[in-house]
């Protein structure tokens, strides 16, 4: 679809590779120019979605070289990397001159988590029941407390109260417990008496965790990115280092809006929920670009012990189900 630069070969080697499609080109330089990425949340994305399912630890070097292409240099990234290490997400190994950064335990705790909300299709099976969480007068629930119950889906349905509409007591009880508060709150379980899509339910959904907003960032989402998945069903081969690029562009807007999304049971939700098509999406591009981007990484990235390994069975099990070869061209979409 439209014509296609080369890459440019170095001066020792001659590049025999797919070309770069200019359309991505123009759409990655202008993403990158209309939204500047923190380098921080940039680098938990690239973390989560790529390095942690093929071990976790990768050499410095390495990286900073991959994300290069993001506007990202070498001081940001060492920066970054100190502070998510401040931070519990990372730890770094010296060997030699060499530094390689891994997850840490909280920093994978913390993936797991998330990535049942970017992977997993939302339950479609819901009874009326709620998971309640009631805090005592004062502020036990401090700003970072409570933003982490918002990114688990929870919302101040009155003072005092938070509520889920999915019992979810792992997660719950993991941040409870990382913030010293498993006993200074009560978790409780509750069940709607009456009809689960009443106009009265409805209204303290769409109050309490501010549907409307969610609802234009995932119509934002899809604007963003349908011409990309045009542009990769059309094309004949991709470059693995575009389809990276794409990947990581892809990966680190679903999740944000993923993290303000509580994703609530079709009951609650309103009709023609657009998450539901900006999932589909996302999940057709990842697809495309998974695993040229995979072989990108292979060749960008290098442990301690040297090659990455590749990926497990539960990379292959995400949004439905992650083919072992690229996608081919005019190759039918899996269902939702």
């Amino acid at each position: 679809m439209g014509a296609r630069i080369p890459i440019r070969p170095d001066r020792n080697s001659l590049y025999t590779g797919p070309m770069k499609s200019r359309l991505l080109s123009q759409w990655i330089k202008t993403q990158l120019a209309d939204r500047p990425l923190r380098a921080k949340s940039l680098i938990i994305t690239i973390y989560g979605d790529m390095i942690a399912p093929l071990g976790g630890t990768v050499w410095l070097g390495g990286f900073i070289r991959l994300v290069e292409p993001l506007g990202l240099n070498a001081r940001a990234v060492r920066t970054s990397v100190f502070r998510l290490s401040r931070e519990k997400w990372l730890a770094s190994e010296q060997i030699g001159r060499r530094s390689y950064y891994g997850l840490t335990a909280t920093g994978r705790r913390r993936f797991e988590v998330a990535f049942r909300r970017i992977y997993e299709a939302p339950c479609d099976t819901w009874t009326g029941d709620w998971q309640i969480v009631v805090a005592p007068p004062g502020d036990v629930l401090t700003p970072a407390v409570r933003k982490e119950l918002l990114w688990a889906g929870y919302a101040a349905i009155a003072p005092g109260i938070l509520a889920h509409p999915f019992e979810q007591s792992d997660a719950l009880l993991d941040i409870l417990e990382n913030a010293g508060l498993r006993d200074k709150v009560v978790i409780m379980q509750a069940r709607t008496l009456g009809t689960l899509s009443g106009r009265p339910l409805k209204e303290l959904v769409d109050r309490s965790w501010n549907l409307g907003a969610v609802a234009a960032e995932y119509q934002s989402f899809i604007a963003r990115f349908r011409s990309v998945a045009r542009a990769m069903q059309s094309a004949a081969q991709r470059d693995p280092e575009q389809c990276f690029l794409v990947r990581t562009l892809l990966m680190h807007e679903f999740r944000r809006v993923q993290l303000r999304d509580p994703a609530l049971p079709r009951q609650l939700l309103p009709d023609d929920w657009p998450g539901h098509r900006a999932r589909a999406l996302c999940r057709d591009i990842y697809r495309l670009c998974w695993a040229e981007t995979e072989a990108h990484l292979m060749q960008m990235l290098e442990t301690s012990n040297g090659p990455l390994p590749r990926a497990g069975a539960s990379v292959h099990a995400r949004f439905g189900g992650i083919p072992a070869a690229p996608v081919e061209r005019g190759a039918p979409a899996a269902p939702p």
